[in-house]
C-alpha cells in the first residue's frame, strides 16, 4: 500500500519571488500519524545515497528556457514538487498519490529526526531534518506532523510556512476534535469550535490552524484514523476493556480515504479554507467493537466498555467538503471497510 515509485524530476519553472518569511516565523486527530516528533532526539543526519541527477528539459510554460537543468542535487524546485512534514502513515500515502497525479516529480519529507530516512528513501521520498533545507521553497506543502511531543507545535507550524512559496497550496492536517459538540449531536464544516482555554489540546490545534489561515493556507479537519491494524478500534481490541462509555459517538475516515481527500484539496490551490475529512457514517463506540465481533475477522475477543461517566461525541457530516473539493470516500462506513480485509 506504501510503495512509491522511485523519484525522478518534474518540469520546473522559472525561479518565483519569495515571499517574506517574517510573516511565518512561531497533526492527530487520531493519531501516531508521523515519526516527527519521536522520543529520542537526534541531530545527526544520516548519510544517504541519492540517485545520479536526471537531464530534463526545462518548462517552457512559465518562461523557463529549454536549456538541460540537473535535479536534486541542483536545488531546483519543480512545478508539482511536493513537502511533507511529518511523513508517517497519512504523509506516506499522500506521497504515493501525489505521485500518482504527478508522476516525475520530487516528494520531500521533513522530520525530526533521521531515524527513518532510509525507509523514505526507499519509498522514494528524499528525506531532510528539521530546518535542513533553509532557504527552499516548495509550491505544495502539507503538514502532517502531530502535536504530541513538540514543545511549540504552532511555532512548528509557522516555520513549516517558510518553506511554502505561496504558489500551490499549504495544507494543514488538523483535527475534528476542536468542535465544541459532546452530546452525539450533528456538526458540519461550520460548526462553532471550543474557546480557546478550555482544552490544552485543542488550544493548539486551534492556534496552530490561526497561523495556517493568516498565511494563505488551508486547514483540513480530520475525524479518526484508521486501518486494519491501526485506530481506535485496533487500540480497544487490545485493551479488551475499557473504562468509557459505549453510547459515546466515533466518527472515522480511513487512511487512504484522508490521503485522496488531501490530495484533492491541495490540487484545488484555495485560500485560507477549513475543510473536514470524515466518512459520514459516525457509530457508537458499542457499534464498532460489534461489527468487529461479527466480522469475524479478527481471533481476540473484545470484553466491553465500563465507563458511565465521560462525554458523548458528535456526528459529523462533510457534504459541503465534499461537494466543493469534488471527494468521495473509498471507503464509505467502517462496516463497508470491514469486508473488504
Amino acid at each position: 500500500m506504501e510503495v512509491i515509485t522511485s523519484f525522478s524530476s518534474c518540469k520546473f519553472h522559472a525561479k518565483l519571488p519569495r515571499f517574506s518569511t517574517s510573516f511565518f516565523s512561531d497533526h492527530l486527530a487520531s493519531t501516531t500519524r508521523s515519526s516527527f516528533y519521536p522520543a529520542r532526539f537526534n541531530y545527526r543526519r544520516l548519510p544517504f545515497k541519492m540517485a545520479a541527477p536526471l537531464q530534463v528539459s526545462a518548462s517552457s510554460t512559465i518562461g523557463a528556457s529549454d536549456e538541460k537543468l540537473e535535479t536534486s542535487s541542483s536545488g531546483f524546485t519543480g512545478a508539482h514538487d511536493l513537502l511533507i512534514i511529518g511523513p508517517g502513515v497519512l504523509g506516506r500515502l499522500v506521497a504515493q498519490k501525489w505521485r500518482e497525479e504527478h508522476p516525475g516529480c520530487e516528494v520531500h519529507g521533513q522530520t525530526f529526526t533521521a531515524d527513518h530516512h532510509e525507509e523514505l528513501i526507499q519509498l522514494g521520498i528524499q528525506p531532510s531534518l528539521k530546518g535542513g533545507d533553509v532557504g527552499r521553497r516548495f509550491p505544495y506543502v502539507i503538514f502532517c506532523a502531530p502535536p504530541s511531543r513538540s514543545p511549540d507545535y504552532p511555532g512548528d507550524v509557522r516555520l513549516a510556512g517558510s518553506s511554502w512559496d505561496g504558489e500551490g497550496t499549504f495544507l494543514f492536517t488538523s483535527s475534528s476534535a476542536p468542535y465544541d459538540c459532546n452530546d452525539n449531536g450533528p456538526c458540519d464544516e461550520d460548526s462553532p469550535v471550543m474557546p480557546i482555554g478550555r482544552s490544552p489540546r485543542t488550544d493548539l490545534l486551534l492556534k496552530s490552524e490561526k497561523i495556517v489561515i493568516e498565511f494563505g493556507g488551508c486547514v483540513l479537519r480530520l475525524a479518526g484514523l484508521y486501518k486494519a491494524d491501526r485506530g481506535a478500534h485496533s487500540y480497544w481490541l487490545e485493551k479488551g476493556t475499557v473504562d468509557v462509555r459505549p453510547d459515546h459517538i466515533l466518527n472515522l475516515i480511513h487512511y487512504e480515504d484522508a490521503a485522496s481527500l488531501s490530495v484533492a484539496i491541495l490540487k484545488k490551490k484555495l485560500r485560507g479554507r477549513i475543510f473536514l475529512g470524515c466518512d459520514n457514517h459516525p457509530f457508537s463506540r458499542q457499534e464498532i467493537m460489534d461489527l468487529m465481533m461479527k466480522s469475524g475477522k479478527f481471533s481476540k475477543k473484545f470484553q466491553g466498555f465500563t465507563g458511565t461517566k465521560d462525554p458523548l461525541g458528535k456526528r459529523l457530516n462533510n457534504s459541503k467538503t465534499r461537494a466543493e473539493i469534488g471527494w468521495e470516500p473509498k471507503y464509505p462506513s467502517f462496516g463497508q471497510f470491514l469486508e473488504t480485509i
